[in-house]
C-alpha cells in the first residue's frame, strides 16, 4: 500500500505539472496533502509535516542559494562572464575554442544558474561564430554541456545540494567527486558528438534579446574574473581534502556520546592520539577547524560574494548601493527556485511522517538493483515526464533515501547518480530545450539531434562513470 500510495502521489504530481500547467510549488504542496490524506494522516498533521520540511530544508540551503545568486549576479555585470571567455579563446586559440568555451562553461556556469548563464554566454557565441566562420551549434554544444553537468552534478547548484542534504552526504566531496564524471560527459556529450552536427546552419535571432556589449579596456582581468568564480570551489575542496586525509569528524550527537565537546576537540584527540605534542596537536587542530568552517558551503559562498563585491564591484568604480540594489534582484530571481526545493522538501518530510520511507526500507532488503542505477532510472523517468531537472532530482531524493541507508551505498555517489538521470530526456515539457532551439534557430528535429543527444549522452556517461566510481569509493 505504502509503494502505491507513493505511485499515486507521483501521478499526481506528473498530471498538475503536465497537464493542467500548475507550477511546481504549488504542485508539489498539492501532493504532499494528497500522499498524506492516503497515508491516513490528520489534516494538521500533514500541514504540520509540510511547516516542518519546508522549515528544515530551507534552513540547509537557503543561504547558498542566496549567496549564489548575488555572485552570479556581480560575475554578469561586471563583465567577469565576459572576460574569462574572450580570454579563454586567446588563451587556447581557435584551434582549440571547443575546448576553452567547455572551460568557459565551467567557471561560468559553476556560481551561476544555467538560465542566467546561458542568456549571458549565448551572445558570445555568437561573436565567435562571426569572427571565426564557424557553426554556430558547434561551438554552443561544449558550453551547453559544461553548463548541464554544473547545473545537475555539482554543488553550490540547488538539486545537487538539496538533494546532499537529503542523502546526508558530503557537499564538500559531491563537489570532488562530481568533477570526475564531468570530465567524459562534457568531453563526449559536448565536444565529441559535435561532429555529427558541424553542418547544421542556424541565424541569430536578434529579436529575442539585447545583448550587452563590454568595451575591452572595461572588462576585468582574467585573473580577478576566475578567482571569483572559483573561490568557491577552491574553499569547499579544503574540507574535502581534510575529510579524505584525516577523516570525516562525527556528527554532534556522537562527539557527545565520547566526551568531546566540539570538531576542534575532535581534532586534539586525533592529532594527540598520533603522537604530536600538546602545543602541536592543538594548532594543527586549529587549522583543521578553520579548514571545515571555510569549507562550508555557505562561508565558501558567502566569502566568494564579498570577494566579488570589493574585487568586481567597488574597485571597479561601483557604488555599495549599485552593488546591493543588483544583489537584491539577483535573490528575486530565483526566489521561484527556491519554493519549488521547499515543496521538494515538504514531500520529503511528509513521506517520512506518514511511514512510507519506513515501508520503503523494510522492503528494500529484498530489492536486487544497485541503488546507484535505480537512482539513475527513476530521476531519468521523472524528467521524462516532468521535464523540470530540478523537480525530478527533489521527487527522487525522499525515495531512494531509505534504500541507501539500507544498502550502505555511498551517499556522495547517489547525488550525482541521481544528477546522471536527471539530465536525460530533454524534450517538448523542459524550458531548455526551447531556449536551445530558439536562441540557435533550429527545427524540432535539429534540437533532438543535438540538444537532447547531447544532454541523454550526458546522463549516460554520468551514470557509467559514477558506477566505475563506486567499485573504489
Amino acid at each position: 500500500m505504502p509503494l502505491l500510495v507513493v505511485g499515486i502521489g507521483i501521478l499526481i504530481l506528473l498530471i498538475l505539472i503536465s497537464k493542467f500547467k500548475i507550477n511546481a510549488f504549488l504542485a508539489l504542496l498539492i501532493t504532499c496533502f494528497a500522499v498524506g490524506l492516503l497515508s491516513n494522516m490528520n489534516l494538521i498533521d500533514i500541514l504540520d509535516s509540510v511547516l516542518k520540511g519546508i522549515g528544515d530544508t530551507m534552513g540547509k540551503v537557503l543561504l547558498i542559494l542566496a549567496f549564489g545568486a548575488m555572485l552570479g549576479k556581480i560575475l554578469e555585470e561586471s563583465g567577469a562572464a565576459h572576460a574569462i571567455s574572450f580570454r579563454m579563446i586567446e588563451l587556447m586559440g581557435v584551434k582549440n575554442i571547443q575546448y576553452a568555451l567547455l572551460i568557459t562553461g565551467f567557471l561560468v556556469g559553476l556560481p551561476m544558474m544555467y538560465n542566467a548563464s546561458f542568456l549571458v554566454l549565448v551572445p558570445l557565441i555568437f561573436t565567435f561564430a562571426n569572427i571565426t566562420k564557424l557553426p554556430v551549434v558547434w561551438l554552443a554544444l561544449p558550453l551547453c554541456s559544461a553548463l548541464s553537468v554544473t547545473h545537475c552534478f555539482l554543488p553550490p547548484h540547488p538539486a545537487p545540494t538539496y538533494v546532499s542534504f537529503i542523502y546526508e552526504a558530503n557537499v564538500n566531496k559531491v563537489l570532488l567527486y562530481g568533477l570526475i564524471p564531468m570530465i567524459p560527459a562534457c568531453l563526449i556529450g559536448g565536444v565529441w558528438l559535435t561532429r555529427f552536427s558541424k553542418n547544421l546552419k542556424s541565424e541569430f535571432p536578434s529579436d529575442l534579446f539585447m545583448a550587452r556589449n563590454f568595451e575591452k579596456k572595461e572588462l576585468p582581468g582574467l585573473g580577478i574574473s576566475v578567482l571569483c568564480a572559483v573561490t568557491p570551489i577552491i574553499l569547499m575542496l579544503f574540507g574535502a581534502v581534510t575529510d579524505l586525509v584525516f577523516g570525516p569528524p562525527p556528527a554532534k550527537a556522537e562527539l557527545t556520546k565520547l566526551g568531546i565537546e566540539n570538531i576542534t576537540g575532535f581534532y586534539l584527540h586525533l592529532f594527540s592520539g598520533k603522537g604530536f605534542s600538546g602545543h602541536t596537536a592543538y594548532i594543527l587542530s586549529m587549522v583543521l577547524t578553520f579548514f571545515k568552517f571555510i569549507s562550508d558551503a555557505n562561508i565558501a559562498l558567502f566569502t566568494a560574494v564579498v570577494v566579488a563585491i570589493l574585487t568586481l564591484g567597488l574597485r571597479r568604480g561601483r557604488t555599495m548601493d549599485e552593488v546591493m540594489r543588483s544583489s537584491a534582484k539577483s535573490i528575486g530571481a530565483v526566489s521561484m527556485i527556491v519554493l519549488i526545493i521547499a515543496g521538494g522538501g515538504a514531500f520529503s518530510q511528509v513521506l517520512k511522517d506518514s511511514q512510507v520511507i519506513e515501508y520503503i526500507r523494510a522492503v528494500s532488503a529484498s530489492f536486487h538493483m544497485n541503488p546507484l542505477l535505480m537512482a539513475f532510472l527513476i530521476a531519468s523517468i521523472l524528467r521524462l515526464a516532468v521535464g523540470s531537472a530540478t523537480v525530478a532530482t527533489l521527487t527522487t531524493a525522499p525515495i531512494m533515501l531509505p534504500i541507501i541507508q539500507q544498502t550502505g551505498t555511498s551517499p556522495e555517489l547517489m547525488v550525482l547518480a541521481t544528477g546522471a538521470g536527471s539530465v536525460m530526456w530533454s524534450h517538448f515539457n523542459d524550458s531548455g530545450f526551447w531556449m536551445f532551439k530558439e536562441y540557435f534557430g533550429l527545427s524540432v528535429k535539429q534540437t533532438f539531434q543535438t540538444w537532447t543527444l547531447m544532454e541523454s549522452t550526458i546522463g549516460v556517461v554520468g551514470i557509467l562513470t559514477v558506477l566505475m566510481m563506486s567499485w573504489f569509493i
